[in-house]
């Protein structure tokens, strides 16, 4: 079981904001990313690793609770990568319509053509920055209608 530091939900009046689950190894990062989505009014939940995030899928999944509208995840975190991560999102039935978004503080240009060609919405050269929070709302409009528009964002 997932505690309060390792994944956390929060606000309980979010009912109608689209809900991203943020996923990044670093607390640092991971409050920056949280608190860009929250006054863009989104519905924010944060996961410290891959299998933290595939967890809280599985755990949803099973009590039919919030549904979860976008991944963002960092690309280079120990144990599964964001790579990983959007792998085992997009092998699973249940899971694979979610749109998901990788980002990284390094471009390496392989890394960032086996993301989108592996199904990532997005690849984001961190840090993270207002305007490509705005841009997320495109690719949750897009859920269940068959993504095809790939795109990296670099510096």
């Amino acid at each position: 079981m997932a505690s309060s530091s390792a994944l956390s939900h929060k606000g309980s009046s979010d009912e109608d904001k689209p809900h991203v689950l943020a996923v990044d190894d670093s607390l640092i990062d991971r409050k920056f990313v949280e608190g860009l989505l929250r006054r863009s009014s989104y519905k924010v939940t944060t996961a410290e690793s891959g299998s933290r995030a595939l967890e809280y899928l599985g755990q949803i999944q099973d009590a039919n609770g919030s549904k979860v509208n976008l991944i963002i995840t960092d690309y280079q975190m120990p144990g599964m990568t964001g790579y990983d991560l959007l792998k085992r999102i997009k092998e699973s039935s249940a899971l694979r319509e979610i749109p998901v978004v990788i980002m990284s503080s390094e471009h390496v240009p392989t890394r960032v053509n086996r993301c989108l060609e592996g199904g990532a919405e997005e690849f984001i050269l961190k840090p993270l920055q207002q305007s490509d929070v705005k841009r997320l709302r495109g690719h949750i409009a897009q859920v269940g209608h068959g993504c095809s528009g790939r795109h990296y964002r670099g510096r």
